[in-house]
Parts: C-alpha cells; sequence; structure tokens
C-alpha cells in the first residue's frame, strides 16, 4: 500500500473510539464519585486502573501485531474494547468499573500504537511527522468532543450512558475495520524477531532508552499528572458544572487541530529539537497559568492554545519512536506507549495524593516545572540514526 493510498480517514476513526474512552472520565470523576459515596482524589484510581493495563498489554500487543499483522490486531481489540466498555451498565461499585476500565484498557491500547506504527510502515520518515498528525486527527477530535459529550450524556441520564455510548461506537468503528481492511485479505508476513529480541534491542541501544524514559515522564507529568484533572479544578474550585468544563476542556482540542493542519510547515522551520523546546516552555507556561488562574476563563485559554504545545511536544516522541526499531515498528511503538502510559499511570497516584494534601493548583505548578526541564532535556537529544 501506498502514502497516498493510507487509510487516514477510518484510521483515525478508530483513533477517536478509543481517544473517546481515554477523556470520558474527565467530567465525570466527580459524578462517579458521588454515586459510589467516596472522593474524586479515591475515583481517580479509575484513571489507573485503564492506563496500567494499557501500557503493559504493549508487552503483547506489539508483537502481536508485528506476528499477525497491526490492522488486523487493531481491528479485533476495537471489538473488544467496545464490549467491556458497555458493560460498565451493570457494574454495582467503584471496584467493579475499576475491572471493566483495566479490561478496556487492555484492549485499547492495541490500536493507536499498532496504527500508528502501520504508518510508519509505509511513510518515509521525512514525511512522517505530518502522516502521523493527519492520523491524529481522530484522537484530537475526541479531546475536543469526548468531555462535552460525556459530561452532557452524564448530566441528562448518568455517568453510565457515556461507557454504553463509547463502547458501542468502538464496537462500531472495530468491525467497519475489519470489513474494510482485514476480511479476505493475506495476512502480512511476520517480523523475523521475536518479541524478547525486540524489545532487548530497543533497550540495548541509547537513543531507545533516552525515549522511554522521555516519554514515561511525559505521561507522568501530562497524561496522569495535570491533564485528567483539569476539569474536576473546574467543577469544585471554579463552581461549572459537568458540561460546563466539558466544554472548557475542548478547547484542547482547537490548538490539536491546528497542529495536525501545521505540523509540516512547523516542522521545516523549528526542526524536531525546536518543537521540542517550543513545546515543553509552551506547556509550562500553560500549565503555571492554570495552577494561578483567578477565573475559570483563564484556563479556557490557556486550554486553547495547550493543544498545540502539546502535539508540538508529543508529536517528536510519536515520530522518534515509529523508527526506534524499523524491522518491529509494532514492538517499537508499543514499547513508546506502554512507558508513556505507566508513567501516567504512576503520575496519576501520585498527583492525586498531591491533590488531598494541597489542592489542584500545586499539581498544576508542579507538572508546569516538570515539563520545562523535560522539554529542554529532551531537545539536547539527537534523532534516530541521527
Amino acid at each position: 500500500m501506498s502514502a497516498r493510498a493510507l487509510p487516514v480517514g477510518l484510521m483515525a476513526l478508530g483513533g477517536f473510539a478509543t481517544g473517546c474512552g481515554m477523556r470520558m472520565l474527565d467530567p465525570l470523576l466527580p459524578m462517579i464519585a458521588v454515586g459510589f459515596g467516596t472522593t474524586v482524589s479515591a475515583a481517580a484510581v479509575l484513571v489507573a486502573a485503564f492506563m496500567l493495563p494499557y501500557g503493559a498489554g504493549q508487552l503483547l500487543t506489539g508483537p502481536l501485531g508485528d506476528r499477525f499483522g497491526k490492522i488486523r490486531v487493531a481491528a479485533l481489540a476495537l471489538v473488544l474494547y467496545g464490549l467491556v466498555t458497555m458493560g460498565a451498565v451493570v457494574a454495582e461499585s467503584l471496584a467493579g468499573v475499576a475491572v471493566i476500565r483495566a479490561l478496556g484498557g487492555l484492549a485499547a491500547g492495541a490500536v493507536i500504537p499498532l496504527l500508528m506504527a502501520h504508518v510508519g510502515d509505509v511513510v518515509p520518515y521525512e514525511g512522517r511527522q505530518a502522516a502521523i498528525g493527519r492520523f491524529l486527527t481522530g484522537n484530537v477530535m475526541a479531546t475536543m468532543l469526548a468531555g462535552p459529550i460525556s459530561g452532557v450524556l452524564g448530566e441528562w441520564f448518568g455517568w453510565r450512558a457515556s461507557f454504553l455510548a463509547g463502547g458501542a461506537l468502538a464496537l462500531g468503528v472495530g468491525a467497519v475495520l475489519w470489513w474494510r481492511l482485514v476480511a479476505g485479505r493475506t495476512r502480512p508476513p511476520a517480523s523475523g524477531l521475536s518479541a524478547v529480541a525486540g524489545y532487548l534491542r530497543m533497550l540495548r541501544a541509547p537513543t531507545g532508552r533516552r525515549l522511554l524514559a522521555v516519554t514515561a515522564l511525559n505521561g507522568a507529568l501530562l497524561f496522569g499528572g495535570s491533564f485528567p484533572f483539569i476539569a474536576s479544578y473546574l467543577i469544585e474550585d471554579f463552581g461549572l458544572s459537568a458540561g460546563e468544563a466539558g466544554l472548557v476542556m475542548a478547547g484542547f482540542g482547537v490548538g490539536a487541530l491546528a497542529y495536525t493542519r501545521l505540523a509540516p510547515r512547523l516542522l521545516r522551520r523549528l526542526g524536531e529539537a525546536g518543537m521540542l523546546r517550543a513545546g515543553g516552555l509552551g506547556l509550562a507556561l500553560l500549565l503555571g497559568a492554570i495552577a494561578a488562574a483567578p477565573h475559570w476563563g483563564v484556563v479556557l485559554a490557556a486550554q486553547l492554545c495547550m493543544g498545540m504545545a502539546f502535539f508540538c511536544f508529543h508529536g517528536v516522541l510519536q515520530a522518534r519512536a515509529t523508527e526506534a526499531l524499523p524491522e518491529a515498528r509494532g514492538t517499537a511503538v508499543s514499547a513508546f506507549a506502554m512507558a508513556l502510559f505507566l508513567g501516567q499511570t504512576v503520575g496519576s497516584l501520585v498527583f492525586a495524593s498531591v491533590i488531598g494534601l494541597g489542592g489542584y493548583r500545586w499539581v498544576f505548578a508542579l507538572a508546569s516545572a516538570g515539563i520545562a526541564a523535560l522539554g529542554l532535556a529532551a531537545a539536547r537529544r539527537r534523532q534516530p540514526g541521527a
């Protein structure tokens, strides 16, 4: 398949389905906490419950994609994720929801990494970040829409309705993906590397180790340490409703969508190191503004810019991951995703404790300082093969 024939739209829809699963909890945590008679800090275990299996499952899903076909495994994973997620309608306790989130995370973990690895198989490195940016439009749209839709559904029909709708979406997209790109097609040749050999080869390379370390810290500071708590901050500190908080969160997608269109020009103008520096320092300034916000309007303004800064930083790491192990890209991108979401899991637990001790503002201030240092350090590293 040529780069021109890459089915970006359908693949982006798969990313949208799992992206909704990741972000739909943002405005629901206070609602779930009230429903089960607990606190938001305790309900934050649902973030870790999803992300830990999502990350740990990469040990298997990446090599499975290299062996049986990346799109084949991704489509099946979408179907399984949809079925499991809809099971939340019968959960009777926070622990039951956590189990459902864990099983859903295990299945969802195969989707975006394997589809991204497929982009790496088709598109040369010099054009890959732009292609990945187009693919990530689905995930960006999920960032824009999952919060508002989930918040509105939660307010009108209860938080379980969000799980039912999100699961049905993933199930449908997975079925179409299988029908369009897998059914009746010959299975692609398997990678010559075993799973263990692939991971060991990546860990032995200094560039591979540095990439995974930076990625894990990125996950801890952003995916686990700050982003999941912005909606709860708006609800508890500024008195917004779940639907209103979701709409503010959708502002992230505005800058992110702009990135998917501007990525080629930004890369030509700034280079990878410049994008890492600009993204890291931009994120630091925006998180600092959220930490000091006197009014929710400041958070909205920061969210409108946050998506651009985030993907300038994160997009470079993604492109580098697709080239870290060309002979087994599913394994390499899954190792990247595993590091990211293991970092997120640790970050969500650590920063949930920070909320309990000092409140939300300390979370954003600490994440701001950390991502500024990380962005400057990552920008000094060379790209794969350089």
